[in-house]
């Protein structure tokens, strides 16, 4: 059975009372801690925050749905997708609501701050949970860090970080009881999880941490009875919800929801490729717990084999490999007491220290800000002049952040909480058009009675750009006027409608628009570069010679894995 930490000091070892061990674990502390406090860029993170200031301000739940005009228009696109909605608007109100009560007492510095907090202590928890079963202060340092490099993806302000967090702290009390046998640590459980269950739509996954405890305690009666008494009243107090028990037919629901499977948090990690970090840790402690099954414990088995299914199934779930795995390597793998060694210490301090030198040497260590520059500030200003009688059309990105900065009083076309899937096919259908009706967008533009786009020109990761930019700024299309347009959006309107008289631009400035916003993409992320490429061909079938130089060479000064056809392409243009 694996141990906790052994009360000998191995004679050359290095122990947290040690100035090198009191330095291995400020090192990696810090570095964790700096590099989650990354600035604020995801799109879902404004309509949390607007919907936490709605129920502060309103005191009351988000139903029906206040923010857009869409949300509740035809018929059920799958059995249940009305349950779903209400459990989109409602379930993660709690968190909506702490996140709008830290913005109000320290800004957005401070939900940087709590982000990187929560990601902190999960990996924090990771490795103390590696320490005190290994015995070996290094290996919990190594467990804490070794999952950063993809952490850092999920390194959003949503409430889904709770449920990690959730998952490390349910795991570090149920580890102390069954070191202790002391029942005072399982009182805490079932009411964390009532607040769990208020915030985040996973908190079933509690279930799924005490019960591979219980069923790793059935040999021992009291632990038995202890842990089945928790286990259950956990369960029926994560009833005190707004969907009480509706958690699992929802996620029935999101499997027959084409809107959840487009997103790529929902979609099935490949079982090798980026992030390798994931596939390497889970493929090794599969092989090490494999090789070690006569030392695995009941309830380590359940909970790799849970999670690690969980991971396989959508990337939303990787995190959690990088909790549990680098906890099961440390406890079973041989030889681990070794890495505490002072030469081994010193060298994995080593590498820590010039991680965290690498992470401030990039500007990557607390950005206790907003990401500006992906966010249509000037545009939402703009909006507000045109009054709530005007219908708008918006793009996916912009919803949540238009919610907080012109909701409720002016309604979005469609964000990003995924609530009515016969809404977002028409919103496919009015960005990029039927290849088969020409005027089908033209055709549901009017349908929604929409006066105003806002909308940015790409799709930011495949750098495609949105057909209806070109559609509305088409010098022949007389419907559409160009209002406003600037690096970040571009702002339409429909003759005769009356929004934003006055207000006109020539059509090339769709041009402008585009261009300026594919070099502030790749000035910020060279990942986002592909804008550059879709420009550069676009120019070419033009015949623009010299602006599809630019653009190519603007692309492969950034493209980090080489593309030879744009690299022939671009040799032809000199």
């Amino acid at each position: 059975m694996p141990r906790a930490e052994s009360s000998q000091t191995v004679a050359g070892t290095v122990t947290a009372g040690s100035a090198l061990g009191r330095t291995l674990i400020a090192l990696t502390l810090l570095l964790l801690f700096g590099s989650f406090a990354t600035e604020i860029g995801d799109t879902d993170f404004w309509w949390n925050l607007a919907t936490g200031r709605y129920i502060a301000q309103e005191h009351e739940l988000p139903v029906p749905d206040p923010f857009s005009y869409t949300s509740d228009r035809g018929d059920e696109a799958y059995p249940g997708e009305r349950r779903v909605r209400n459990f989109n608007l409602t379930h993660e109100w709690l968190a909506q609501l702490l996140g709008y009560g830290v913005w109000v007492v320290s800004g957005f510095a401070g939900l940087v701050l709590l982000k990187s907090a929560l990601l902190t202590f999960f990996c924090g928890a990771a490795g103390w949970l590696a320490w005190r079963r290994s015995g070996s202060l290094v290996a919990g340092a190594v467990a804490a860090v070794v999952g950063m490099p993809f952490l850092l993806l999920f390194a959003s302000d949503r409430p889904a970080l709770l449920t990690f967090a959730f998952v490390a702290l349910f795991t570090l009390i149920l580890e102390r009881y069954r070191e202790s046998g002391q029942v005072r640590w399982l009182y805490v459980l079932p009411l964390l999880q009532i607040l769990w269950a208020n915030m985040h739509g996973g908190f079933f996954m509690g279930f799924v941490v005490l019960g591979a405890y219980f069923l790793d305690a059935l040999r021992k009666q009291a632990r038995r009875n202890a842990l089945g008494a928790t286990l259950a009243a956990a369960v029926v107090l994560s009833g005190l919800n707004p969907s009480g028990f509706g958690i699992f037919a929802v996620l029935s629901g999101y499997r027959q929801s084409f809107l959840t499977q487009t997103l790529i948090e929902w979609a099935q990690p490949p079982l090798w490729g980026p992030p390798y970090v994931f596939q390497l840790l889970l493929y090794a402690t599969a092989a090490v717990m494999a090789w070690q099954w006569r030392r695995v414990r009941v309830c380590d088995a359940l909970l790799f084999v849970a999670f690690g299914a969980a991971s396989l199934l959508a990337f939303r779930n990787l995190p959690f490999v990088a909790f549990f795995a680098p906890v099961f390597l440390a406890t079973y793998a041989p030889g681990v007491r070794r890495l505490d060694l002072r030469t081994a210490a010193g060298a994995v301090a080593g590498v820590i220290a010039a991680l965290l030198v690498w992470q401030a040497a990039n500007g990557k260590l607390f950005q206790l800000r907003v990401a500006d520059w992906k966010f249509p500030e000037q545009a939402a200003h703009l909006l507000r002049q045109t009054g709530p009688e005007h219908p708008l059309f918006n793009t996916y990105e912009y919803g949540g952040y238009l919610m907080w900065a012109v909701g409720p009083e002016q309604e979005v076309f469609i964000d990003g909480r995924a609530l009515n899937e016969a809404v977002y096919a028409d919103y496919r259908t009015i960005l990029y058009g039927d290849p088969n009706d020409p005027i089908a967008a033209q055709r549901l533009l009017d349908h929604y009675d929409v006066d105003v786009v806002l909308m940015n020109g790409f799709e930011y990761v495949s750098g495609v750009v949105y057909p209806l930019i070109l559609r509305l700024g088409a010098p022949s299309n007389a419907q559409w006027r160009l209002a406003y347009q600037d690096a970040q959006a571009v702002v339409f309107v429909r003759e005769g409608s009356g929004a934003l008289p006055g207000m006109s631009l020539a059509k090339s400035g769709v041009t402008e628009h585009l261009e300026a916003s594919c070099r502030l993409s790749v000035e910020h992320d060279a990942e986002l570069s592909q804008c550059a490429r879709t420009l550069g061909f676009l120019y070419l079938r033009a015949g623009d010679a010299e602006r599809a130089r630019a653009a190519l060479e603007l692309y492969l000064s950034a493209w980090p894995y080489g593309d030879p056809e744009a690299e022939q392409a671009l040799a032809r243009l000199r």
